[in-house]
């Protein structure tokens, strides 16, 4: 019998540990087949092992995400009762003398979601904590809703959002001071070491579990009231088809939609119900090719106007309008298309509220995304804030009034949930839609009318999956090196490295390059999956509607083919 090395030795007994303290039958099994081949001489499982048990799934700014299997770097019952087990002391020692933290937990419809939530509701509660746990699975933004209506200490959403179908993962917000949002440093590293800490000195049969409470419907209701205020009572009814994509977003978003005045939209039947294996997509998310698929044919069936796609826990938004030159005969409108629109939306409110004292709030945007909303700002005398990515930060820029991120992310309603909402989202961009159609026009015009007021401002994605993530950090490192004098011919003005933060923005793994022209393009890693990220923008905004589009999209075009040559 081929005989394992020493390394193999230790790994082989961490795992064999690690089956003795897991309460998942599925993923005991699994890692005991694994170890069993690896004791036969399996390399292929060798390699399996390693990687499951040499490293640690890294808890960050984005909480937890990975695959569902077993091991320490993959997300199971093991490692979620660690995260709760650590989160829980994290929240007991910052808690002020006498008082009693508190958390809320929400959950999807993912593998494992529900079970996932429970055990980290018991061990909370074991732990001290005052652990109150939704009602059913639910998306997203009622999660994170529930702790600034809760007033909680914390909140925690099971849920991977839009990654592929095995995976799961653990998004957490703070309370307080934080206002519901979405955990950043230190608070990560924090909650990192106490995790590793009660790893390090407990088994999960070790964990004290407690009793938590249930919360009930009237949080949802809530939510639901205060969502659909964003909408203003529509005059006309737009044609619309609706998919949740195998998620959890259809129940809330038609109890809005109702309560908005919208009547009920064609739906995607075969994605309307939460199903954790995803079964008519790649990839569940809407950005993905041919994720829409199925909501275009619904489209042409009725003759939509709009076609309105979730991703799995509802906190992102897909828009599709009518297009006769595309193939399918509709058009998904890309993230920054969508957020200009929704942030002029909000700009013209914050103008016609603003009183004698004249407009005030913040439009947000990360730095990734379209910097066509700061002209929309400057245009209505707002501020403007660019973050680093993610709505951790957007969601904390100061007197905030919208705020988008082009990877289909939109906060319409900062007051009632600090965090990305693809359901409010959804009601404010129906809402415009619904304007326009009773003033005669349609989306596609209003984008027209945007460009001449504006600028075109074209933007275009080059995203490098790997499966050796070392090829991101060389990427990034030989960028920063031998820097580009110019990219697609489009020569270089300058370019700032956030490494170690820039201007008002703090240290992030970013190149931003800025090119002649007003163009810019911006290189990171992806902060959930296994991507290089590159984010290319430019600007046409003299002459015709034609001619400022023409200009904008041949320098996208140019700038691309010399991003993809320079990360290949």
């Amino acid at each position: 019998m081929p005989q394992t090395n020493e390394v193999e030795t230790q790994r082989v007994a961490l795992a064999e540990a690690w089956i003795a303290q897991d309460p998942d039958p599925e993923t005991r099994a699994e890692l005991a087949a694994l170890v069993e081949a690896v004791r036969s001489g399996d390399a292929t499982a060798a390699s399996e092992l390693a990687d499951r048990f040499d490293r640690r799934l890294a808890f960050g700014t984005a909480g937890l995400r990975g695959a569902i299997a077993a091991g320490p770097n993959r997300m199971n019952r093991v490692l979620v009762s660690q995260a709760a087990a650590g989160l829980a002391a994290f929240l007991v020692e910052r808690a002020a003398p006498g008082t009693t933290p508190s958390v809320v937990i929400g959950y999807d419809g993912r593998k494992n979601s529900a079970v996932f939530a429970r055990d980290s509701a018991e061990i909370m509660a074991g732990a001290g904590v005052r652990a109150v746990l939704l009602p059913r699975l639910l998306p997203t933004p009622v999660l994170a809703f529930a702790v600034r209506h809760l007033g909680t200490s914390a909140g925690v959403m099971v849920t991977a959002s839009h990654n592929p179908p095995n995976d799961n993962g653990y998004k957490v917000y703070l309370g307080g001071t934080d206002e519901g949002s979405q955990i950043v440093a230190p608070a990560d590293a924090e909650i990192a070491a106490s995790i590793e800490r009660v790893a390090a000195a407990s088994t999960v049969h070790e964990l004290p579990r407690g009793d938590f409470e249930t919360a009930d419907e009237s949080i949802v209701d809530e939510y639901i009231r205060r969502t659909a205020l964003v909408a203003s009572r529509p005059r006309v009814q737009p044609r619309v088809v609706y998919t949740a994509m195998h998620g959890v977003g259809w129940e809330t978003t038609a109890r809005v939609l109702a309560e908005a005045g919208f009547e009920p939209p064609a739906l995607v039947e075969q994605q309307i119900s939460p199903d954790p294996a995803f079964p008519t997509v790649a990839f569940p998310n809407p950005e993905e090719p041919g994720a829409m698929d199925l909501s275009f044919a619904r489209a042409r069936e009725i003759g939509a106007d709009l076609v309105v796609a979730n991703d799995p826990d509802a906190d992102r938004l897909a828009i599709a309008i009518p297009d006769p030159a595309s193939p399918e005969g509709y058009r998904r409108l890309t993230g920054n298309e969508v957020g200009l629109l929704l942030g002029w939306q909000a700009a013209r409110r914050a103008s016609s509220s603003g009183g004698d004292a004249g407009p005030a709030g913040t439009l947000a945007c990360s730095i990734v995304s379209s910097p066509g909303l700061e002209a929309v700002a400057r245009a209505y005398d707002l501020e403007f804030s660019a973050t680093l990515t993610g709505f951790k930060w957007i969601s904390r820029a100061p007197g905030l009034v919208f705020g988008f991120e082009e990877a289909l992310g939109y906060l319409v309603n900062p007051e009632t949930v600090r965090d990305k909402d693809g359901i409010s989202a959804a009601v404010a961009f129906l809402s415009l839609a619904a304007e326009l159609q009773a003033a005669g026009k349609t989306v596609a015009d209003h984008l027209d009318e945007f460009v001449m007021r504006f600028g075109c401002h074209d933007s275009a994605q080059v995203s490098l999956r790997v499966t050796d993530l070392s090829r991101i950090g060389a990427i990034m490192a030989r960028l920063r090196a031998t820097p580009p004098a110019a990219v697609g011919g489009i020569r270089v003005e300058r370019i700032e490295d956030l490494a170690d933060g820039f201007g008002a923005l703090p240290p992030s793994d970013v190149l931003r390059i800025v090119l002649e022209g007003g163009a810019r393009v911006m290189v990171r890693p992806s902060g959930t999956e296994p991507k290089l990220k590159v984010y290319i923008d430019a600007v046409g905004d003299t002459g015709s509607l034609s001619e400022r589009r023409a200009a904008a999209s041949a320098a996208v075009a140019a700038l691309e083919a010399g991003m993809r040559e320079l990360t290949a």
